[in-house]
């Protein structure tokens, strides 16, 4: 991680410069968590408006950033964070649940050791998908820590909670998700348990 951090760091840099392939480079280390990340608050088909215009911000506003890459993620998942709520309050209504393409999970292996060995042996769409049904703090935890990469601090900070707390959604996220897939392949089918 810490070679990716530091060719993320350059390349903010030189983006920052003018550097339009630099940019590009950034926008693809960066764009497909961030928008994972607003599909977890978001439901589809929204999630890629707006992480378009969280983009647009992003790049707006670039010139100002400082920081290093882990400053960067966060930074790009507080626009992108705060462009979702602003989207929810604009359309007056709460997050809608995502629910997983149970027919396309029957062809999964059975569960993994660790939770996360399970997300990485899903698909990213269906992995996003179970992230989005995990309850909202929940979901939100697992996707700045596991999904993005960002400490427990800058976590919190942008959900507006503490450190700690944001470890345990975490943890019990992750949990939560391995024993979903320990039942998705006990069952032999569908996930019919509740979580």
């Amino acid at each position: 991680m810490l070679g990716a951090d530091s060719e993320l760091t350059a390349a903010v840099r030189a983006a920052q410069a003018g550097d339009e392939q630099a940019f590009r480079a950034v926008f693809r280390a960066v764009h497909p968590r961030l928008l994972g990340y607003v599909r977890t608050i978001v439901a589809e088909p929204d999630a890629e408006d707006v992480t378009a215009e969280a983009w647009l911000h992003i790049a707006r506003d670039l010139r100002r950033f400082r920081g290093d890459a882990d400053r960067f993620r966060g930074w790009t998942a507080t626009i992108a964070r705060n462009r979702a709520l602003d989207h929810l309050r604009a359309r007056g209504r709460r997050p809608q649940e995502t629910r997983a393409d149970e027919d396309a999970l029957a062809a999964l292996p059975a569960a993994s050791d660790t939770a996360e060995e399970a997300i990485a042996a899903l698909g990213t769409s269906r992995a996003l998908a179970l992230v989005a049904e995990l309850p909202h703090e929940q979901a939100g935890a697992v996707m700045l820590r596991t999904v993005v990469g960002m400490d427990a601090r800058r976590a919190a900070a942008l959900l507006g909670s503490r450190p700690g707390a944001v470890r345990t959604a975490n943890h019990r996220g992750l949990r939560r998700l391995a024993q979903r897939l320990d039942r998705f392949g006990r069952d032999g089918g569908g996930l019919t348990a509740a979580v």
